[in-house]
């Protein structure tokens, strides 16, 4: 039996104050609803995190606050991404003595680089870390990853246990794990693009880090855990209450407004995030705002509750969970 990273890990939003200074103890009880709700893990410091809106000191206080908080319930996954090769191995040292469980480190952003630039930004940090290392593949923001970097990453390193695709290339994920699980049994797959959860799933994807757990984490457990018993036709129906609601979160505004919002319908207000919106954009998010408490609960504003159930994500999520 492999110790893979597996299950559902939330990149949970970083609350901050009315000042922009990060809330720690909104952090906290924010950690401490989602564990109690079901995640099988946290992922700080991820895109949904804002990582690259805060200070490298405030990423490592942000990590140490997670850790020492969780205090092991759940395993974390430390989003440890920095401006170049030598602060990413510090930042990956810092946290792997901290006690997260490993690092996933986003492919170069900003500067565009080849494959083998890839792959060799990738070996010197696998070559020299002293935590285990997860890929983060999201092309939309940074220099992809492609299947033989993956590949040979895992075959010569054994230090990067596994990645997190958010590309939702369905075929992409299944071309990896058939390349290397194969040789690799300890390896895990987790996809970040919760509009194919369940397709991924049943690929074979151990898991997903999904921001749509940070707003309905019991939903996405059930989820899992409907594939894990089999039921895909159970599965699929939540997947599709889950695609109304992302798709909706996904398009609101500046990533990740929309999640933001998701949150405050179910009663968190995590602050408004550190990227400047103007006042046309806060009237969006306040008209959006009411069709996403609408979807949490439901209950929806786009005509879809005539082909699905009209009942609160709650009332499934419980009904599955008392089936499992």
């Amino acid at each position: 039996m492999t110790n893979r990273i597996s299950g559902i890990l939330t990149p949970h939003i970083t609350p901050v104050d009315s000042r922009g200074r990060v809330d720690e103890d909104r952090l906290c009880e924010y950690i401490d609803w989602l564990i109690e709700r079901g995640v099988d893990g946290l992922y700080p410091n991820g895109s949904t995190g804002e990582f690259v809106r805060f200070t490298p000191e405030e990423r490592r206080r942000i990590i140490r606050v997670v850790v020492d908080h969780t205090a092991g319930r759940v395993p974390i996954l430390a989003g440890a991404a920095e401006a170049n090769v030598k602060e990413t191995i510090a930042a990956c040292d810092a946290y792997g003595e901290m006690g997260v469980r490993a690092v996933a480190i986003v492919a170069p952003f900003y500067y565009r680089l080849s494959a083998e630039g890839v792959y060799a930004y990738f070996k010197e940090i696998a070559d020299t870390v002293s935590v285990d290392v997860t890929l983060y593949n999201i092309p939309m923001f940074a220099s992809p990853i492609d299947l033989p970097t993956i590949i040979r990453l895992a075959e010569e390193c054994p230090r990067v246990i596994g990645i997190k695709d958010s590309s939702g290339d369905l075929p992409q994920m299944m071309r990896m794990i058939a390349a290397i699980r194969p040789q690799r049994e300890d390896f895990c797959f987790l996809t970040g693009w919760d509009a194919a959860l369940v397709p991924m799933l049943i690929a074979g994807a151990d898991g997903g880090t999904n921001a749509s757990s940070g707003v309905v984490p019991e939903l996405t457990r059930a989820i899992h855990r409907t594939v894990q018993a089999g039921n895909i036709n159970e599965a699929m129906r939540l997947q599709y209450q889950l695609l109304t609601l992302f798709d909706a979160m996904l398009g609101l505004g500046e990533f990740p407004e929309g999640f933001r919002a998701g949150a405050r319908s179910r009663g968190w207000d995590l602050g408004p995030g550190r990227v400047p919106i103007s006042q046309q954009q806060r009237e969006t998010i306040a008209q959006a705002q009411h069709e996403i408490d609408a979807l949490v609960a439901g209950v929806t504003e786009s005509g879809l509750q005539n082909v699905l159930p009209s009942e609160t994500i709650e009332q499934i999520v419980q009904r599955v969970i008392q089936q499992l």
